[in-house]
């Protein structure tokens, strides 16, 4: 994996299918996320880690908040609820924010309109109708690697990239003085 900048969370409101939260928890740990969160979580939590494979339990913090008015992020952390509505914008033309988390709706429904009143984006994964929370949830992780990390540029015709990634060059020094409060 390619090391990017600033932090990632992701968390789901009021799942209810301790398979999915095992999938989340291990595509997390896959994509380096910071942190696992749950909001209103109804699953039975001795059944969490069965599909988590990687024991992300044990190697990345979850959160578990009992409803919206309990949900606590870190300071500077923006919230991008993932939704399929008309006013989200598309995953593909969405330029992630280096410090989030984001939040995806239960099995069978959708993100309630307190926790929508929260975020600070909205984005919609571009299908023809809802996949799985675990499976959207991947696409969101891969989406922000692909687009944050650093890669060879896709070539022309089909295949591989036919260039190397050319070596990163460190430039000067940027000295930053703290500003005045």
């Amino acid at each position: 994996m390619t090391n990017t900048r600033g932090y990632f969370g992701i968390g789901v409101e009021g799942i209810s299918k301790a398979m999915n939260v095992g999938s989340i928890m291990r595509s997390a740990h896959a994509f380096g996320a910071g942190f696992v969160f749950t909001v209103g979580a109804v699953y039975p939590e001795s059944e969490g880690g069965k599909s988590d494979t990687s024991d992300a339990v044990d190697q990345l913090p979850l959160y578990e908040f009992d409803d919206t008015g309990s949900l606590r992020l870190p300071k500077g952390c923006s919230l991008v609820g993932i939704e399929l509505i008309d006013e989200a914008a598309d995953l593909p033309s969405f330029r992630h924010p280096s410090r989030c988390a984001y939040v995806l709706g239960p099995e069978r429904g959708n993100l309630s309109p307190e926790l929508l009143a929260l975020c600070d984006h909205t984005v919609k994964i571009p299908t023809r109708f809802c996949v799985n929370v675990g499976i959207a949830a991947a696409i969101v992780m891969y989406d922000r690697t692909l687009t944050l990390g650093r890669y060879a540029p896709r070539p022309v015709r089909t295949g591989g990239p036919t260039e190397a990634l050319p070596a990163h060059e460190f430039g000067e020094p940027v000295i930053r003085r703290k500003r005045p409060r």
